[in-house]
């Protein structure tokens, strides 16, 4: 039986968890998620997890935030004016915004704080920082 490798288009059923067990996201009810491996689209952790697989294997990858989302940075996290921000908008704590960088593609954003003339806002990723747990069953290779 063949086995995932490098350059194969793969698919896979998969639930990502948080080390307590929370779910924040899975295929369930859903297609397989198809994806190259190797080539970069999925994060480290999850690659190196499906490499090597064979059809019907499943597997448990937990995946430190390094091989992850990376550790959350300082750098990503800043001050905007209130002043700059429309004027219909009401930031509250936890919100999640789009930002558009100077190039016109838009980056997700969250509220961390909101002060009386400013508003702290987060880039990093949701899932910067944190240690997570795959689930994965790999379904096809082509």
């Amino acid at each position: 039986m063949s086995k995932a490798k490098k350059g194969d288009q793969v698919k896979v059923h998969y639930t990502g968890k948080l080390t307590d067990g929370t779910v924040f996201d899975s295929s369930e009810g859903r297609e397989p998620l198809g994806f190259e491996l190797g080539a970069g689209m999925m994060i480290k952790g999850f690659d190196a997890a499906v490499d090597g697989m064979a059809i019907g294997d499943k597997v448990t990858a937990e995946i430190p935030a390094a091989d992850a989302y990376g550790e959350a940075r300082e750098d990503l996290i800043f001050d905007v004016p209130k002043a700059n921000l429309p004027e219909d908008l009401k930031p509250e704590v936890g919100q999640q915004l789009a930002m558009s960088q100077p190039n016109g593609q838009q980056v997700p954003v969250t509220v961390k704080d909101v002060k009386e003339e400013i508003v702290v806002i987060d880039a990093n990723h949701q899932l910067a920082g944190k240690d997570l747990v795959f689930d994965i069953e790999l379904v096809e290779i082509a």
